[in-house]
């Protein structure tokens, strides 16, 4: 989950595993796969980098755990 801001202040946490599309029409909409639209004050290119930052944690977490599990069983 990325945590957003809706375009009257509210956070919002977003699963970026179910957004379909954004666009900026100038606010930037985020179209989720169920068609349900959320309008955010981030920029594309915010909304971006909060997507890959999050899947990098999720991929570090990953992996340490992997390498973790690896040095027990050894």
């Amino acid at each position: 989950m990325i945590v957003l801001t809706k375009i009257n202040k509210a956070p919002i946490a977003v699963n970026s595993d179910h957004i379909q599309y954004i666009e900026e029409t100038p606010d930037t909409v985020i179209t989720m796969e169920n068609s349900d639209k959320v309008v955010v004050s981030e920029s594309i290119a915010e909304v971006i980098r909060k997507v890959v930052n999050y899947r990098r944690l999720i991929q570090n977490l990953v992996e340490s755990e992997y390498e973790r599990q690896n040095r027990n069983s050894q």
